[in-house]
């Protein structure tokens, strides 16, 4: 074969194994029913882009949006409504609340995610407030604000504090004895607290307990009880292991941190 011959092969031979090599590339590139976002990057109120209704029903779907009028959720007008929508996402997200669908928001919503919605019937549990009810004692304050951060920050919640107790997503308080939510305390030594899940919302010490900020031999210790009620609030149930918080008794003096068991257990609960 001559030297021609032999150029014209190996430039064929590159060129075929290029060409299989793109169109592997291509077959095996992943695309998302979200991209369409990508080229509303940047619109905002007043606006009107071809497939701004897909981003509508993306936040109808996830709980941020509701027409009553079904034109409006068709059509392709950025509209005050929407406009709202996209600031809770970016609030829930911990993301800059302009209503704009900058760079960071679609970066965020293109993301594969659950399919479980993040606001239900209007309420948002992705970002909680909490407040402690009068007569709460004043050492109990710091210890709970610390449980709440360590559960922030091992999963998507948001916790705020109000004064607003009546309006608050969850409510912290000492209880004694029979204090009218149907689960009577029984003194000392015996259930120490309680919290009830979503979307009652409260959370009580056993005001009959001896309790501590620091771990003291004889008192137990306020925050590693909390840790363990705010997983309830979230929706734990109890777990068999017994290093997990979650696990169901603890002595006095014992102090607990978060443990393998309980992240993926709340990872587990809520898809992410």
């Amino acid at each position: 074969m001559g030297s021609k011959s032999i150029l014209f092969f190996s430039f064929s031979l590159i060129f075929f194994l290029i060409f299989q090599a793109a169109f592997a590339d291509s077959k095996h590139k992943i695309t998302s029913p979200f991209d369409f976002l990508r080229h509303l990057q940047g619109c905002h109120k007043g606006d009107n882009i071809k497939d701004v209704h897909k981003l509508k029903k993306y936040l109808e779907k996830f709980g941020y949006l509701s027409y009553k009028n079904r034109t409006h959720a068709d059509d392709d007008d950025f509209d005050e409504l929407l406009e709202s929508a996209v600031r809770t996402y970016q609030l829930n997200y911990n993301l800059k609340a302009t209503g704009r669908l900058d760079v960071d928001t679609v970066s965020k919503m293109i993301s594969p995610r659950c399919g479980v919605a993040d606001v239900i019937n209007g309420t948002s549990r992705m970002r909680l407030t909490y407040a402690f009810l009068p007569g709460t004692r004043a050492d109990a304050v710091n210890p709970v604000l610390r449980a709440f951060q360590t559960w922030a920050a091992n999963t998507h919640f948001r916790f705020s504090r109000t004064e607003d107790y009546v309006n608050a997503d969850i409510t912290v308080s000492y209880e004694g004895g029979d204090h009218g939510d149907g689960f009577p305390f029984d003194g000392r030594g015996g259930t120490l607290a309680h919290a009830f899940r979503p979307t009652d919302g409260r959370f009580h010490y056993d005001a009959d307990e001896q309790w501590s900020v620091a771990v003291n031999q004889g008192s137990y210790h306020l925050e590693t009880v909390a840790l363990h009620e705010i997983g309830h609030l979230l929706g734990l149930g109890h777990s068999s292991i017994e290093g997990a918080i979650m696990y169901p008794s603890i002595m006095p003096g014992q102090s607990k941190g978060l443990h393998g068991d309980d992240i993926q257990g709340i990872r587990a609960l809520y898809n992410f």
